[in-house]
């Protein structure tokens, strides 16, 4: 199973490996044309769902990655709760999917890159850590983040470039 970490592989690795494998669904989104986020859910140190922004494929404004893997690991386990799965996004979370990872239980959220904008688990508030809330969510921000920043900066330099020019 390619999706399986090794027993003695360090956590380092270990969450490089599953940045990487949602970076690859933020190609996909990138590819379609859409804002590139990608995640994945992983639990037992195995991948159990992936996916990536269809806001503009689909026509919908909920279709983010978060929410997609969210209903995919939910569909695999039978079951909303996800105490025992772990999240790789590849940029933070905005107030909609911060609040669904709250709601699904999630165990811990890594996070690549910080969005200072839009950004709800850290930058403008840290929902997942919400003091009125009875659950709150892990999370570890930084991984692989010079990566995972690169290609929203790269995909709206692109987008401003086709603008200027049609």
């Amino acid at each position: 199973m390619k999706d399986k970490i090794s027993y003695g592989e360090n956590i380092e690795n270990m969450n490089e490996k599953f940045m990487k494998e949602a970076l690859k669904e933020a190609k996909k989104a990138y590819e379609a044309d859409e804002i590139p986020i990608g995640a994945v859910i992983v639990k037992n140190d195995k991948i159990i769902a992936r996916a990536h922004n269809q806001k503009e494929i689909k026509n919908d404004a909920t279709r983010h990655a978060e929410i997609i893997a969210i209903e995919k690991a939910s569909k695999k386990l039978q079951g909303w709760r996800l105490d025992d799965c772990e999240m790789y996004v590849t940029l933070e979370p905005c107030m909609m999917c911060a609040g669904a990872i709250v709601q699904a239980r999630l165990k811990k959220v890594y996070i690549g890159a910080m969005d200072e904008k839009m950004g709800y688990c850290g930058s403008v508030i840290n929902l997942l850590q919400y003091n009125k809330y009875d659950y709150h969510v892990e999370s570890e921000s930084g991984i692989l983040s010079d990566e995972c920043s690169k290609i929203v900066k790269d995909f709206f330099a692109e987008l401003r470039n086709k603008k200027s020019k049609g």
